[in-house]
């Protein structure tokens, strides 16, 4: 049979040429399957660009509000922010398709943007493993990620959720806190998010003796009774530049953990260092609440690492940082077959939201998404400045997707131009 040739021809269900004849080694069973692996992919040809979209350029933009008046001093940073600063990635194509992503740490970003040039912006497999080499030198390039996926859903004429796989299109929202304040204060805070129709809430515990946050829980607690869900974030997984606070140890997070049971915590997020496996796991052992963790590390293999140990109780990986829509969506996935939860961190602005808002909707194990928000410090007027639009949260406390394709959002062109800098 060595190097015998079969004359061909034109199959109407195929388009593609096919052996006349079969070989005799090859059973008749087996021929419709042969068929019918050696067919195209019939819907590439359906969507706007596939096959032929090239990526034309990749430019960083970065803009700049001053908000003096109010200085957010959230948890995390030891001193406050008078401005908000807030980068932008946008992937150009040559059919007019732009993608757009946020969030991240874009660090010398435009010294890479040659690698995509020419390229398919819907080969993102691809694309991830080039924005792996980058994210090893150079901080966390994934907003370019968010943005090609910002692209295909606008090619497929689809919003991002319904092609992630549309399981609904909104889900429950949490107001996340970013400061410490009085506990009058923040009682009042959490009174006023309740009439805006939040159901959820989260605190931020990081006083440099822990148990001095309690009081705030308890207070709350006692204000909202059983109208509200409520979360505590100690954010002590990972310190920002400068950050020489003191961290919780095993034994103090075990302490605290046991003390919010009493107060029907919801989760604990972040209460030890991210990589300190072996304490968290015993942490989860020891405490009647759920623990959270996850948001900016840095690729699968660490969540692999989570969940070996059996580490958390909710996953966090914020898409903008953590390795990107395709890389969370996998988390999500590991955690779901493991009976774990997922809620994607998403701190950053309103673009950030929105991918991870979509990647959310898309999960059968998200409780909630999480609403970066601490009026008067930190409004959606601040968050989102740079859109048509800031992101909302609906009279009963639901994020509502959009039903635009892709991301759904978009900048606004006259705003970007008043606080663009260079």
């Amino acid at each position: 049979m060595r190097g015998k040739r079969y004359p061909v021809r034109s199959s109407r269900l195929t388009n593609q040429r096919l052996p006349s004849k079969f070989s005799p080694a090859i059973p008749s069973r087996y021929h419709h399957r042969i068929v019918a692996h050696t067919s195209p992919l019939p819907f590439r040809e359906g969507i706007k660009g596939v096959g032929s979209m090239k990526i034309t350029d990749v430019k960083l933009r970065t803009f700049v509000l001053p908000h003096k008046d109010h200085p957010f001093h959230p948890t995390w940073q030891p001193f406050p922010s008078t401005d908000h600063r807030l980068q932008v990635v946008e992937v150009h194509t040559d059919e007019g398709i732009t993608g757009i992503g946020s969030g991240g740490v874009l660090t010398r970003l435009n010294t890479t943007a040659g690698l995509f040039v020419g390229k398919d912006p819907l080969a993102i497999e691809e694309h991830i493993e080039m924005l792996k080499t980058i994210a090893y030198f150079m901080a966390r390039p994934w907003p370019i990620e968010i943005a090609l996926w910002d692209i295909a859903g606008k090619a497929a004429g689809l919003p991002l959720y319904k092609l992630l796989g549309g399981k609904r299109d909104r889900l429950p929202a949490y107001a996340s806190t970013g400061e410490l304040r009085p506990k009058e204060q923040r009682v009042e805070d959490v009174l006023k998010l309740r009439d805006e129709g939040f159901r959820a809430v989260k605190l931020r515990f990081h006083s440099p003796h822990a148990p001095d946050d309690l009081p705030t829980l308890e207070a709350v607690r006692l204000a909202v009774d059983d109208t509200m869900t409520i979360m505590v974030d100690a954010n002590m997984g990972w310190r920002y530049p400068a950050d020489l606070s003191p961290r919780w140890d095993l034994r103090t997070a075990i302490t605290m953990a046991r003390v919010m049971e009493a107060f029907e915590v919801y989760w604990l997020e972040e209460p030890l260092w991210a990589y300190d496996y072996d304490g968290l796991a015993e942490l989860r052992r020891q405490a009647n609440v759920r623990i959270a963790g996850g948001e900016l590390n840095l690729g699968l293999h660490e969540f692999r690492e989570y969940l070996r140990h059996g580490c958390l109780d909710v996953y966090q990986p914020d898409c903008t940082f953590a390795g990107g829509i395709t890389t969370a969506r996998l988390v999500a996935g590991m955690a779901h077959a493991a009976g774990l939860q997922f809620a994607p961190h998403t701190w950053s602005n309103g673009i950030g939201i929105m991918a991870n808002l979509h990647l959310a909707a898309a999960m059968p194990n998200c409780p909630f998404i999480e609403f970066p928000y601490d009026p008067p410090a930190w409004p959606v007027e601040v968050r989102d400045f740079v859109l048509t639009e800031p992101v909302r949260i609906q009279p009963d406390g639901f994020a509502v997707l959009p039903d635009k394709p892709g991301l759904g959002i978009e900048l606004d062109e006259e705003k970007c131009r008043r606080y663009e800098v260079d």
